[in-house]
């Protein structure tokens, strides 16, 4: 039998925080190499990097749910 629903929906979740965490490092480099050059474009990457910590929360809280309504499944 294949993976069920539910563990796939975890692996997908744990693809998406890898892939915010890989961009939010990439948004860190290029504000380190831009320095303050251009004032608008680290003001986007800041922008950038709250959303992602906004999105990152939303997340957790989302598995957190996900665990309870897996523990009420499996009693």
């Amino acid at each position: 039998m294949g993976e069920s629903r539910i563990e796939k929906a975890m692996k997908r979740i744990d693809a998406a925080l890898a892939r915010m965490d890989t961009a939010r490092s990439h948004a860190a480099n290029f504000s380190v190499a831009e320095g303050d050059k251009d004032a608008s474009g680290s003001a986007r990457v800041m922008e950038l990097v709250n959303r992602h910590e906004k999105l990152r929360e939303e997340v957790a809280e989302t598995m957190r749910e996900l665990d309870v309504l897996i523990e009420d499944l499996e009693n």
